[in-house]
């Protein structure tokens, strides 16, 4: 029997991408193996969000051109749209061997290299921005994991100035909302019970489809569909945060009560060269609100330091919305030049040791928005889906419904499976909690 090799850089857009890639081999009657050195077939799924990340893509390639000298390499992902040609002239053995496929032909990856006589060809468009349908990527299951990811929609139009992912992605697609039910139907009947809801800009879902629907409108089929299923949304821009969203969050018992939303800024003048479209004082509105209806949620910032002209005074800004404003933990990014922006070309660009000295200031903020919202939550009893997967150190861990990580003590038939849990002491960022009941 043959066997492909898959590896995943990036996002959860790219991780369910590839488990569909996973799920069309093995349909195929392809076994997929982690051993490179094994494949017939390699298959790397690349990132670009960052100069670093396009970076590690290439080196990936590199190394696994070097492990296996012999199998077809196939390159797909955002880098791949972006860096087609320098990705063919990567100085490997027999480089002739690289395919490339583009991000709106994933779907047909698996029949165009198996049909393929000989070395498979490109299947490459370089204008992305012409892609008008999502692509369709059923997926059997997510690995062995508890929680898997579903992407509902694909694509940007925002194009922030310091953003690539546009360029690399095209336009807003949404999947119909009855393939998405279908999706969600499929993970249940692999175990999994947990689903992220997941996309490019999954804020826009259903703006381009033809039935009446929108982000809200999914989460609240999928819930009825499958209510033994939790429901978690990834990623939503902070002006698509809308009351009702917030409504169905706080009402329905499988929506957990989580938030993951971009910053960026807090200051005004940055956010308007960044192309955001709020001020921070809009975004510390939005927050309170959210606050308001979901007291308990976790609410996760984005943040990107060092752009092109930040002052000290500017980063100060930013410092003192966050320090303001009741959020649970920050994503800290320091900003990476990419050719091709708007940005890329502004004048004023930060140096690396600043960007560095306030990513780290940052990251140290976030960690004590972290602990301070687990402190808050000790002596309370939560939700908890225990994961098929035990820590380093053999002990049950899991998840609350507001994203507390936990570590438990119980039965290993509680793995997989809905628990209430007493949060009982914090260590370091873990906190200990105690199973009361079993869902």
């Amino acid at each position: 029997m043959k066997k492909a090799s898959i590896i995943t850089l990036g996002c959860k857009v790219n991780q369910y991408e590839s488990a569909a890639v996973r799920s069309a081999f093995e349909t195929a009657g392809i076994s997929v193996t982690p051993l490179v050195r094994e494949a017939d077939i390699i298959v790397i799924n690349t990132c670009t969000v960052t100069g670093k990340a396009g970076a590690e893509s290439r080196r990936t390639v590199r190394k696994a051109a070097k492990i296996n000298e012999n199998a077809p390499i196939i390159i797909t992902g955002c880098h791949a749209q972006l860096e087609a040609e320098r990705l063919k002239q990567l100085d490997i053995a027999s480089p002739e061997r690289i395919c490339i496929i583009s991000n709106d032909r994933k779907d047909d990856l698996v029949t165009h290299v198996l049909t393929a006589s000989g070395q498979p060809h490109d299947l490459f468009n370089k204008a992305i921005s012409d892609a008008k349908k999502i692509t369709r990527l059923p997926v059997n299951r997510f690995g062995s994991r508890t929680r898997a990811y579903l992407k509902v929609q694909d694509g940007c139009t925002n194009f922030c100035s310091y953003c690539i992912v546009p360029y690399t992605r095209g336009r807003n697609r949404s999947l119909p909302k009855k393939e998405a039910v279908e999706q969600a139907l499929r993970f249940r009947e692999a175990g999994h019970r947990e689903i992220v809801i997941t996309g490019i800009h999954v804020g826009t879902y259903g703006n381009d489809l033809k039935e009446q629907t929108n982000i809200v409108d999914l989460l609240v089929t999928l819930c009825r569909s499958t209510p033994d299923i939790n429901y978690r949304l990834s990623s939503i821009e902070p002006v698509e945060i809308s009351h009702d969203l917030l409504t169905i969050m706080s009402e329905i018992d499988n929506l957990m009560p989580h938030l993951h939303i971009p910053l960026q800024s807090g200051d005004n003048d940055i956010l308007k060269r960044m192309n955001r479209r709020y001020s921070r004082e809009q975004f510390s509105s939005i927050i309170a609100d959210c606050r308001s209806l979901l007291p308990d949620a976790a609410i996760g910032i984005d943040v990107l330091t060092g752009f092109p002209g930040e002052t000290d005074r500017q980063f100060n800004n930013t410092t003192a919305l966050l320090s303001e404003i009741d959020c649970t933990y920050l994503h800290v990014f320091p900003y990476s030049k990419r050719p091709g922006t708007v940005a890329a070309d502004m004048k004023n660009q930060v140096d690396k040791q600043t960007k560095q000295k306030r990513v780290d200031q940052l990251r140290t903020l976030g960690n004590e928005k972290k602990i301070h919202f687990y402190r808050q939550h000790l002596t309370t009893s939560r939700p908890v889906l225990i994961e098929k997967e035990k820590d380093r150190q053999g002990n049950l861990k899991g998840f609350t419904d507001n994203y507390i990580p936990v570590i438990v003590t119980g039965d290993d038939t509680v793995q997989n499976s809905m628990v209430t849990a007493r949060l009982a002491t914090l260590e370091n960022t873990i906190v200990r909690a105690t199973i009361t009941a079993v869902l």
